[in-house]
């Protein structure tokens, strides 16, 4: 069974027994009851993955104002692992910048296909009301919010 599984077998106990949680509870469960404890050996990932996290929430404002993310990733493929190489809007490539925004796009184009799919499924199976319906046409949405921003 992979880290992942085993995570999602504790997080599945733990809401089973106390309900609706946030994985701050479930993370304080897991190190107080012994059942995670970090690796030693893992120590860097364990940095590199706040160091990622740091950088994927660092905001700056551009010169119309806007609220934009300073550091932006590309994934590449290299030898059976996918590291993800950052670079600073402000000084990086062109290059870079387009696969950096292509890749995020296709992670929202993936994010879209779960969520029809968690929705079907909850609709077909588990919805004993009206079904709920999601519209993935963001453009209206877009034009509000670029509004909001101007008001």
């Amino acid at each position: 069974m992979s880290l992942t599984e085993q995570f999602q077998k504790l997080a599945s106990t733990y809401i089973e027994e106390h309900g609706r949680s946030t994985p701050s509870e479930i993370a304080a469960w897991l190190v107080q009851n012994g059942l995670w404890e970090p690796e030693p050996s893992d120590m860097i990932g364990q940095c590199a993955r706040l160091v990622a996290r740091a950088m994927r929430q660092e905001y700056i404002r551009d010169p119309q104002g806007r609220k934009v993310r300073a550091k932006h990733a590309v994934t590449t493929h290299d030898a059976g692992t996918q590291p993800a190489f950052w670079d600073d809007m402000r000084t990086a490539t062109r290059e870079h910048m387009a696969i950096a925004f292509q890749q995020r796009r296709e992670q929202v184009v993936g994010d879209c296909r779960h969520l029809k799919a968690d929705v079907d499924s909850y609709n077909d199976n588990q919805n004993s009301g009206e079904n709920i319906k999601m519209v993935f046409d963001f453009t209206e949405d877009l034009i509000e919010l670029e509004a909001a921003v101007t008001l």
